[in-house]
């Protein structure tokens, strides 16, 4: 966040599994690609503020910038 990584994971340490993070938003929404499902974040990272600046990632995938407003 603001140019420092905050958090670095993989998805095995994820507590639920793919097909079971995105059957419960599909329930209730119709997803489609370039949607993202957000799912938390561990301990100890902290809250984000207004105006702090955020880049989600994934290999092989273009970086996903976000600002909070």
């Amino acid at each position: 966040m603001n140019g420092t990584v905050w958090q670095e994971g993989d998805l095995n340490q994820l507590i639920w599994k793919i097909p079971e993070i995105i059957s419960l938003p599909s329930e209730y929404f119709e997803l489609a690609a370039g949607d993202v499902i957000l799912t938390g974040s561990p301990a100890g990272v902290g809250p984000v503020e207004r105006g702090d600046t955020m880049e989600a990632t994934v290999n092989g995938l273009p970086a996903l910038p976000d600002k909070v407003v």
